[in-house]
């Protein structure tokens, strides 16, 4: 790969990179973003305002991070790179409180909340994922990307080019076909729902200038976005370390069991959250990843194949 931007900086505090980049991926399949060596090398395929490029982020000896863009929009993505590392998240404030949230705290310091900015670009694979299970739609997400959206900026190896794609610009994703939404598994409901929030991008993506309490709100306002949609694009986006996903079909039970051995309700939930406000997503992941996992039993959300109405 040649012809590209790059730039070196030390983060602020200490990044683990696949930690931190991970809720940026949306499946494995993900046209648009790409590990090439673990945890510490990503490739990630994006819109920068308005131009493309391709983003190279790679963690080096000694906690420095490097990005390499190739494209129109490289100058502009270099210069959101740190964001998206989790450079503006601070976890000094954190009270890990009990002792196993504690020991998963020191061990996944290197955990950040991203911050990509691009508001619009992260809402839809979020609004793709309502109500359905997640294979289903990043399955979706997946066969839309790869039909409507543009070669990723290169040169990259064949094998990438083949698979990688920046995903479609607001007025592309205003044009895809009802028939192609039906064959990706979308019914009416989230195609037309993606469909109005590309008719309001440019102020949806202003909203990334506002503290992540008002963009939620302003987000909650507008038809199809509820509590949970606007936690997880907040989550992404916004870099908000409080955002919460009420209403997600797991979370409450994975919650209740990590705390208490039972499933709670949302309201049971942001209880238990609350001595962590102000940082209670953060508290959420490291509670997931400390357990005890919750059994597997009782119902599942099950598949509805959308393609066979």
């Amino acid at each position: 790969m040649s012809s590209f931007l790059e730039r070196e900086w030390q983060p602020p505090h200490r990044t683990d990179l696949g930690l931190t980049l991970s809720a940026l991926q949306h499946g494995a399949g993900d046209p648009t973003f790409q590990w090439l060596a673990g945890g510490t090398d990503a490739l990630l395929a994006r819109r920068f305002g308005d131009a493309s490029a391709t983003l190279r982020l790679t963690q080096l000896a000694g906690g420095t991070l490097r990005a390499r863009a190739w494209g129109d929009g490289a100058e502009a993505a270099l210069e959101a790179a740190p964001e998206i590392c989790g450079a503006a998240d601070d976890a000094a404030g954190f009270d890990p409180l009990l002792p196993e949230v504690r020991a998963e705290f020191r061990r996944a310091s290197g955990m950040r909340v991203p911050r990509t900015g691009a508001v619009f670009a992260e809402l839809v694979p979020v609004v793709l994922e309502q109500k359905v299970i997640v294979q289903q739609a990043t399955a979706s997400y997946r066969r839309l990307v790869l039909r409507f959206g543009e070669a990723a900026p290169g040169p990259l190896p064949p094998e990438l080019a083949a698979r990688m794609r920046v995903a479609p610009s607001a007025a592309a994703w205003r044009r895809v076909p009802s028939w192609e939404w039906h064959r990706a598994g979308v019914e009416p409901a989230r195609s037309r729902t993606v469909a109005r929030l590309a008719e309001r991008a440019s102020a949806i993506d202003r909203l990334a200038q506002h503290p992540a309490a008002v963009a939620r709100e302003r987000l909650e306002s507008l038809p199809g976005v509820g509590r949970w949609t606007s936690a997880e694009l907040a989550q992404r986006a916004l870099g908000d370390a409080d955002a919460v996903s009420v209403g997600d079909y797991h979370l409450r039970k994975y919650v209740g069991h990590a705390l208490e051995g039972r499933d709670f309700s949302d309201d049971e939930m942001l209880a238990a959250l609350e001595p962590w406000r102000g940082q209670r997503f953060r508290a959420v992941r490291l509670l997931l990843a400390a357990g005890p996992r919750r059994p597997r039993r009782g119902p599942r959300l099950e598949k509805v194949d959308y393609r066979a109405f």
